[in-house]
């Protein structure tokens, strides 16, 4: 016992300066800015030598989310829902497509691979310029029809004005509890034939409480907190998505190829010897087996999902508003307004939207490693 207990009091000692400084410069820098948030750090005075902060408590979050001037954060926000959605199915799906084809060992495999991992390489920045120029208005994508002898296309990549898929702001909070239902639901129909009990307990049955509240109370929430205002996906936004899915497909691309590599080749030539074929066996052995790749890759996109200022700023510029990010306003903000309260409560809900698909993860990690 006394060998371990020095044993962990040298680990201790050895880990301390790495948890002081982290604790310091980052979760001791995260604790500021919440405290600014709080503030009304602003306006001509901000850059004085000794400003003045009085405290406001959470009124920059109520007018972020409920504000007149604040429709343009709600924007924004709701457009990094859909970056955030369609940068996972965008670059997860192509990105195990292109896995599979190379698990399949074609001709040229180390070329092809080689290809689509390039993109990785680059920043944001170049990914930016390129797509760009690729989608400019009168040229570059919109000019392949006339290679087959048609017309060019008129189609503004970056530019369109046109929104789909709209909704009232009021309606949000009702959105957001139906969605919650739905996905309870789905795991547990999902789960429900491998652990009938389980699945009931756990995931039916909140799912069907929580939709009976929306379906019933969630509605009945006063609505004059929400401002009545119309949000919607932009068709600007699809050429930021393209070159995101394009840059980061080769990478989801790789981390499935690695767990294909490590999954044993016993275990495919058994499935085969069973009648299953390439298709059955990635979608009923293979696939399931890289359930935590899958989940890693969620984890990372997501993250990345949240970060991106520089494609944006360099595809569209900071004042295109139908291609807006939460991250570009939250720069506009601190450094061109001088609002540094404000923008500190920007990045603050960005944090706390970062937090949401990494707790989770973390914590079933936790779990798993304590039931073992």
């Amino acid at each position: 016992m006394g060998d371990m207990s020095k044993d962990r009091l040298k680990a201790f000692l050895m880990l301390l300066p790495s948890i002081l400084l982290i604790g310091l410069f980052v979760y001791g820098f995260i604790a500021h800015t919440f405290w600014i948030s709080l503030t009304d750090w602003g306006g001509v005075a901000a850059l004085a030598e000794n400003p003045v902060k009085q405290f406001t408590g959470l009124q920059n979050y109520v007018e972020l989310f409920t504000g007149f001037l604040g429709g343009g954060f709600r924007q924004d926000l709701v457009n990094a829902v859909y970056y955030s959605v369609m940068l996972l199915a965008g670059a997860i799906g192509l990105g195990m497509f292109i896995a599979i084809l190379l698990d399949c060992k074609p001709r040229g495999e180390d070329i092809f691979r080689t290809i689509f991992l390039y993109p990785m390489s680059l920043s944001f920045i170049v990914t930016g310029t390129i797509w760009r120029w690729m989608l400019a208005p009168q040229g570059g994508v919109n000019l392949l029809p006339t290679f087959l002898g048609g017309e060019p296309l008129g189609f503004r990549w970056l530019t369109s004005t046109r929104a789909i898929w709209e909704f009232n702001w009021q309606n949000l909070f009702l959105i957001v509890v139906y969605l919650v239902a739905a996905g309870l639901l789905l795991i547990g129909l999902g789960t429900l034939r491998s652990n009938p009990s389980r699945a009931c307990k756990r995931w039916l049955l909140p799912g069907v409480g929580v939709g009976l509240f929306a379906w019933l109370g969630a509605d009945l929430i006063p609505r004059a907190l929400f401002m009545e205002e119309i949000h919607g996906f932009n068709l600007a936004a699809l050429g930021i998505i393209l070159a995101t899915v394009w840059q980061y497909a080769g990478y989801t691309m790789a981390l499935y190829l690695a767990g294909f590599t490590g999954i044993s080749q016993d275990l495919r030539d058994a499935a085969m010897l069973d009648g299953a074929g390439d298709l059955r066996y990635y979608r009923h052995v293979a696939l399931p087996m890289l359930k935590p790749i899958t989940i890693s890759a969620v984890i990372i996109l997501s993250h990345i999902s949240l970060k991106m200022f520089d494609l944006i700023f360099a595809m569209t510029g900071p004042d295109n508003a139908e291609t807006g990010h939460p991250a570009l306003t939250m720069y506009l903000t601190t450094f061109r307004a001088n609002d540094f309260a404000k923008g500190a409560a920007i990045a603050i809900v960005l944090f706390l939207v970062a937090a949401t698909f990494i707790i989770p993860y973390l914590v079933s990690s936790y779990r798993r490693k304590g039931a073992r």
